[in-house]
């Protein structure tokens, strides 16, 4: 699945980023997509369009596409690549306007998020979960090591 994201809309409505200059947006909002954008949105390429021309803006690289709109707008260039893509598509924007054109050029193969979905402020933590032992670099059943090591210290301390 592809997911396009509709840059500023969600810069500027997230509390965390909003009152920050244009550059420290777009840098906070790919770095948000580099590294949580799959646990975020789900499995899928990410690609998220800024207004503007590069020239304005630092390169950047990874696992997320970073696209300007240049003499267009960033919502046209949604619009076009949500009806080129040939699988779903996942459109984030709260902007109403934008997603009823993306849905209707992509014959309802358009998922709409909205914008909040990607701020970090609003995700509920949750309780009780934890991180795969392959996650920190672990082998399998380093979880198991670590549990047996905390039975043997904590009765050594009776």
């Amino acid at each position: 699945m592809r997911h396009l994201i509709d840059g500023y809309n969600v810069t500027m409505n997230d509390p965390a980023t909003r009152a920050l200059p244009a550059e420290e947006q777009r840098d906070a909002l790919v770095q948000r997509l580099a590294t949580r954008g799959a646990q975020l949105l789900g499995a899928g390429t990410l690609t998220v369009v800024f207004d503007g021309r590069t020239d304005d803006a630092r390169p950047v690289g990874g696992m997320v596409d970073v696209r300007f709109s240049g003499d267009e707008t960033a919502d046209d260039v949604i619009v076009r690549l949500a009806a080129a893509e040939q699988g779903e598509v996942t459109v984030v924007s709260s902007d109403r306007d934008l997603t009823a054109r993306a849905s209707a050029s992509a014959s309802g193969r358009v998922r709409v998020l909205g914008c909040e979905s990607l701020f970090e402020a609003v995700r509920p933590k949750r309780r009780g979960t934890r991180y795969p032992a392959a996650s920190a670099g672990l082998p399998k059943g380093a979880n198991l090591i670590t549990e047996e090591l905390k039975k043997l210290w904590l009765e050594d301390g009776k």
